[in-house]
């Protein structure tokens, strides 16, 4: 199958996808705990029949069970040299046993945390994945390929960059959103959609980790902004044990009273996941008919997005600042820290631009005597730990923009093309590859030209380049090459111009470097303040410049109101209603922070900031502060409140880790200190698992981390663990609790098991159970206390120990 032959067909009928693989087989023999690959290839009639019977059932595209197949999942059971033969042996089981429908093959996570969140290289995650594709490829058994139960927004991008880097092949990526209506990484629908969509998924939507219902909204939450089909591959309802068996709360005739809720609210593609049989699927696909999907035609374009922000630059949308500070050009302390290898000012523009009101943040190194691509690539991973606003990527530089847009988790902005020769030939093909949005700059290799029509006539041919790469007008933003009109009056004038035919004849928004026009002059800031005022009449719809620049953001919310882009005026009315006017000022350096180090080192903790913690503890335990006095005054406290943020749903995981990490630094250096003075407790003993049958551990690593912030002595046990390990490690160390962790709804029985060995031993202390499956019903349900996150699983815990 083409790309062009599925997305024709999902847009002319609604696809079936198939139901449950791992509870299918374990009902036709496989036993918990051993690789299901390696199994299946050993008993090929367990999966030649599941599929049959889903093909039976009506499902159009049927997955290859190669959900881990990729080297890294497979080491864990030492199959790792074995990923080419078990890849091409499944991927041709499946073609045997449906000839007649499509075979997709099934990409999953690897287990690991991707950079700039873990330490899993993100090339490497790529090359990973390419192993797997590769051999899947060559079994010439596959039609396209499923990528599935992603988390995580930057190991999604790394899978469909690896398919991409190797095939034509359509491509499907679904993630797994939490019942906020965000990943476990806090990515929002809205930007994962935008970010692979515009890297070349063919198709997105969400599978796992909750019911029709709740998916339906996350459906309907991205339709607007979907230029591709949308899947929905929902499980059957919430899992629970009855009689030592997890069963779901929908039955088939429930789940596929789902279909109508998914269709209207805009799935082209719909299946079941974890609990949802071939009955299942036999019904809803019933259930949907005739139905036709609805139109794939995105309403809302011209976007950009963080993992946990998107923004729209349109002509109707509030106006967009893009921060101007993190470039070196006449920066001396900036160029200082870059050739140092320093990225401490890079944060801290970050953050202050971020704070004032930057819709996205230029990002620039261009400087002499330093490794540009090597920085971009180093700065764009910390750029994103330490804010959610979209960046800028703003390179000439061939190199540094495929570094920018390669290890960006999100969908960037890029500055720019010209028409040049080596921008269009070289950087467009690039920035196209990651999807980025373009700024385009009239400008040709003999320069700029001199009236606003000529240079509408360059952006015509630009815009002709730029189209063969699929990109739509909506993708553009097109520079009005401010000059400085210390050197030519008429300047200013000829970009008005420009940006009014802009908005008017060529329909495509507009951008400009607002400082331009006023170089060489005095009072810099009222010349560039009225000119924005201009512009924005005109039809300007953004402008790098410093948000913390006298004036401007003022201007902005004047700007928005008076052009009808503040409709109630909410905006307006929240930045000046019953406050004094604003002094004219600001822009100059940052205020020295002149808190006590106590406050800093708090506020360091708070944030994720590791090296600025160390710092500052380096201070306090210079000035004999004392040690124990730090954990519990300033440590405690601080990751207490990140608790706290993340249960409010204000932190995500990625700023929880952070946080946990620069703990877990300071508490490595403090540990002499308090074992020198007396001072130190080895705390309750916390004996952790995950439950035999389970190799997944990526949630129970976090519980461990942030168990040892709070001051617990954790002993884990790691993954695939045996109740009776479990409890004999509980009675031998003198465990205070013990906490157990499942995510697959077949392994969840074995949190029973455990607890009733437990019970038989005589072993009578709190059990915290926790797991993407696992809910409090459930957890009440064997006798445990339930844990819904990690930070729920401490607060629990202390509680129960009176701590």
């Amino acid at each position: 199958m083409t790309r062009s032959e599925f997305k024709t067909l999902a847009i002319q009928r609604i696809l079936r996808l198939d139901g449950a693989t791992g509870t299918e087989l374990a009902k036709r023999g496989m036993p918990p705990g051993v690789c299901p690959e390696a199994w299946i290839l050993d008993n090929p009639d367990a999966i030649i029949d599941v599929q049959r019977c889903y093909a039976a059932a009506g499902s159009d595209i049927v997955y290859a069970p190669t959900f881990g197949g990729n080297p890294l999942k497979l080491a864990e059971f030492g199959l790792a040299d074995r990923t080419e033969e078990i890849n091409r042996e499944l991927a041709r089981l499946s073609r045997r046993a449906v000839p007649d429908k499509f075979v997709f093959a099934d990409i999953a996570p690897t287990g690991q945390l991707i950079e700039p969140y873990g330490e899993l290289a993100f090339d490497e995650a790529v090359e990973i994945y390419k192993r797997q594709i590769r051999a899947l490829l060559e079994s010439g058994g596959i039609d396209g390929f499923a990528i599935e139960t992603m988390m995580d927004l930057q190991e999604a991008r790394a899978a469909l960059i690896a398919v991409r880097e190797l095939s034509e092949l359509p491509a499907l990526v679904t993630l797994t959103f939490e019942p906020g209506g965000r990943t476990l990484t806090g990515v929002h629908p809205v930007s994962a959609l935008v970010t692979l969509q515009g890297l070349g998924a063919d198709a997105f939507g969400c599978n796992c980790s909750t019911g029709p219902e709740a998916m339906a909204g996350i459906i309907r939450s991205v339709k607007p902004y979907a230029k591709i089909p949308l899947a929905a591959k929902p499980n059957a309802g919430m899992p629970h044990l009855v009689d030592g068996e997890t069963r779901f709360d929908l039955g088939p005739e429930a789940f596929a009273a789902s279909a109508a809720a998914l269709v209207g609210a805009g799935a082209s593609l719909i299946g079941g996941c974890c609990g949802t049989t071939p009955e299942h699927i036999r019904l809803l696909s019933e259930a949907i008919g005739s139905s036709r999907p609805r139109p794939v035609s995105a309403e809302k374009r011209g976007i950009v997005a963080s993992p946990g922000r998107f923004r729209r630059i349109a002509a109707d949308e509030p106006f967009a600042l893009i921060g101007e500070r993190i470039n070196p050009t006449g920066k001396k302390a900036l160029q200082a820290e870059l050739r140092a290898g320093c990225l401490d000012l890079v944060r801290q523009f970050a953050r202050e631009q971020s704070a004032q009101g930057a819709a996205l943040l230029d990002v620039n190194f261009g400087l002499s005597g330093i490794d540009e691509a090597a920085t971009m690539r180093r700065a764009v991973g910390e750029l994103v730990l330490t804010t959610d606003t979209p960046l800028c990527i703003d390179s000439t530089n061939p190199e540094a923009v495929e570094a920018g847009l390669r290890i960006y988790p999100g969908r960037a902005l890029f500055n720019s093309i010209s028409l040049e020769e080596e921008r269009i030939d070289t950087i467009l093909p690039i920035a196209a590859k990651y999807g980025a949005m373009l700024v385009l700059l009239p400008l040709t290799e003999e320069g700029i030209p001199a009236t606003a029509a000529d240079r509408l006539s360059v952006l015509g041919r630009i815009v002709e380049h730029a189209r063969k790469y699929g990109y739509t007008s909506a993708d553009f933003v097109a520079d009005a090459l401010i000059m400085t009109i210390s050197a030519n009056p008429e300047a200013a004038g000829v970009s008005l111009d420009f940006i009014e035919k802009c908005r008017r004849e060529a329909g495509i928004n507009t951008i400009c470097g607002l400082s331009n026009v006023s170089f060489g002059l005095p009072n810099r800031a009222v010349v560039n303040q009225t000119f924005l005022g201009m512009a924005l009449g005109r039809g300007l719809t953004s402008a790098i410049a410093n948000p913390a620049a006298p004036g401007i953001m003022d201007t902005i919310a004047a700007g928005d109101a008076l052009g009808c882009r503040d409709r109630r005026l909410e905006r307006f009315l929240e930045r000046f209603g019953n406050q004094p006017a604003a002094p004219a000022g600001g822009g100059g350096p940052a205020e020295q922070d002149v808190r006590p180090p106590e406050e800093r080192m708090f506020d360091a903790v708070l944030r994720g900031r590791q090296e600025t913690a160390l710092k500052l503890l380096d201070e306090l335990i210079a000035a004999n502060a004392d040690p124990g006095a730090i954990v519990n005054r300033i440590l405690i406290p601080a990751i207490t409140e990140v608790g706290e943020r993340f249960e409010r749903k204000e932190y995500f995981l990625p700023q929880l880790m952070q946080s946990a990490a620069a703990m877990q630094k300071a508490m490595e250096k403090l540990e002499p200190l308090l074992r020198k003075e007396g001072g130190g407790s080895d705390g309750p003993v916390f004996v952790l698992a995950t439950v035999k049958g389970d190799i997944h551990d990526i949630g129970k690593n976090i519980v461990s981390l942030l168990f040892r912030n709070h001051n617990f002595r954790v002993i884990d046990l790691g993954k695939d663990v045996p109740a009776e390990t479990i409890i004999d490690t509980a009675v031998r160390e003198k465990a205070a609790l013990i906490g157990l962790s499942a995510l697959m709804t077949t392994t969840m029985p074995q949190m029973k098991v455990v607890i009733d060995l437990a019970r038989e031993r005589g072993l009578d202390i709190p059990i915290l159970v926790g797991g993407a499956a696992v809910d409090e019903a459930f957890a009440e349900s064997i006798g445990a206390v339930y844990g819904a996150d990690a930070m729920a699983a401490v607060r629990n815990a202390s509680k129960l120990l009176g701590l």
